[in-house]
């Protein structure tokens, strides 16, 4: 998905934020917004939304010297997702339908993103599982978890701190001998990294790997080896977050995205409207699996 005009209030907003937590000092604040300003007009608005996000971010981190701006602020998203893990886990086993109860709660997880205009502050999030069962749900939850099945290798592309902890109660619904987690390799915006994933507690259920990647979103060019390899093998790969979803809409491989509407421009490329909860193959789903039977 290429970066559109409409993206660009996105990427001053997101770097404005980014600035406000790395540099406490004005002057250095305005050269810095002037300088990721002028880095935005050079890029090239043919590489997708994430691509352009990586490197307005690099700006930042070198000229300040913080390597992950947004620690505390992943720090209070775990701790409260924490706090509401009982609940939402007591909410799913009460549900007509449990799996697609699970779906939903990981997927409103998504929401918990730094990087969006649309997004939930931490502290909102009990309000919006209140509502969470009555939100629209675009796809079939039945064919994701029907795919996982015959799946022999399933690779987990977990998105956001907060959220990865919501992907625990989707993981228990899921052949966990089958599953690798993967995180991001480097800090960057509120995107999980290992600790947030000990932190979620994966340790010891699942392999985690990270993708060797400051963008957030799963630039594969920009990945590691051993990632590379784990996505090439997966015969089944669920991607979380919206990011994923721009970086990955392209690239044929089995993979079922999971993420909140955040965008009109991508609300207009999927056909469903901002706020829309998405449970989606990738187009080139038919293709892939040609010899398989429907699901």
């Amino acid at each position: 998905m290429q970066t559109l005009l409409e993206c660009i209030p996105c990427f001053v907003r997101q770097a404005e934020e980014a600035v406000a937590l790395s540099a406490k000092n004005s002057v250095l604040r305005e050269e810095l917004l002037r300088k990721i300003l002028r880095a935005l007009a050079d890029a090239d608005w043919e590489d997708s939304p994430p691509v352009i996000a990586q490197r307005l971010h690099r700006i930042i981190r070198k000229e300040t010297g913080e390597p992950d701006p947004y620690r505390e602020v992943k720090g209070r998203m775990n701790g409260l997702a924490l706090e509401a893990l009982p609940c939402c886990g007591e909410s799913i086993s009460r549900a007509a339908d449990p799996y697609e109860a699970a779906v939903r709660v990981a997927v409103a997880g998504n929401l918990l993103d730094s990087g969006a205009k649309i997004q939930i502050q931490p502290e909102n999030f009990p309000h919006l599982l209140a509502t969470l069962w009555e939100r629209p749900l675009a796809g079939d939850p039945n064919e994701l978890f029907r795919a996982a099945e015959k799946a022999e290798r399933i690779l987990y592309l977990a998105d956001n701190a907060g959220e990865i902890v919501f992907d625990r109660l989707l993981l228990n619904f899921l052949p966990m001998e089958k599953v690798t987690l993967a995180v991001r390799g480097r800090p960057i915006l509120n995107d999980a990294l290992r600790g947030d994933a000990e932190i979620a507690g994966f340790t010891g259920l699942v392999p985690v790997i990270d993708n060797g990647s400051d963008a957030p979103g799963t630039v594969l060019e920009d990945c590691s080896e051993e990632f590379r390899e784990a996505f090439d093998r997966a015969d089944l790969i669920i991607s979380k977050g919206q990011g994923n979803y721009e970086t990955l809409s392209a690239v044929q491989a089995p993979i079922f995205f999971l993420f909140t509407v955040k965008c009109p421009i991508v609300a207009d490329q999927i056909g469903e409207p901002t706020g829309t909860m998405v449970v989606k193959k990738s187009e080139f789903w038919a293709l892939i699996h040609r010899d398989a039977p429907t699901l």
